[in-house]
């Protein structure tokens, strides 16, 4: 059983993701893999296009045309202590119609990072707030440490949070992540 999982993306053709997801996901059914191949996603972003009339239309389009994320349970090598996925997950992925290899070093597959799973929109940081609007807090990361503010906004959806602060005498409204502030003592 795994004892882990790590996210990997996966390089297609271009305009292939949706089929590539779509096959990796009937393989996984038809070997009975569930445990090995936890998830697929194709990243997409909300765009506005403004119109010659002026109307405005909102569409949804691949935030990375040409690649595919998928969520594999991951093992350690007992003699190298790194961690791998399984052969089987690695051939059912890399032999799948469309795809060109898996992103990394001679298409080594290489595991993206929390940062960079966060940064995509790939998966989110749960962050149980201990403040609300009008509390005062104190900055516990980034270049404003140490620095207290009155939270002005938040912004769950977006995980941000608005905090008037002080600086050279004047109040100025600064965006943090959610878990850069701590409620003051």
């Amino acid at each position: 059983m795994a004892e882990l999982s790590k996210w990997f993306v996966v390089h297609t053709y271009s305009g292939y993701e949706n089929k590539v997801k779509t096959v990796i996901e009937k393989v996984v059914e038809n070997r009975k893999m569930q445990d090995l191949v936890l998830d697929i996603q194709i990243p997409m972003e909300t765009v506005e296009e403004i119109k010659e009339d002026g109307s405005v239309e909102v569409k949804e389009r691949k935030a990375f045309p040409g690649y595919v994320m998928v969520k594999v349970a991951v093992f350690e090598n007992e003699e190298t202590g790194e961690l791998k996925m399984s052969d089987d997950t690695w051939y059912v992925i890399r032999n799948t119609r469309g795809v060109t290899g898996f992103v990394g070093p001679d298409g080594k597959p290489v595991p993206l990072t929390d940062e960079e799973l966060y940064t995509m929109g790939i998966e989110r940081k749960v962050v149980k707030l201990q403040y609300e609007v009008g509390d005062d807090v104190v900055i516990i990361d980034g270049p404003f440490e140490g620095t207290s503010g009155v939270v002005r906004d938040i912004n769950a959806d977006n995980n941000y949070v608005s905090v008037e602060i002080s600086m050279a005498q004047r109040s100025v409204p600064i965006a943090l992540e959610l878990d850069q502030v701590k409620k003051a003592d």
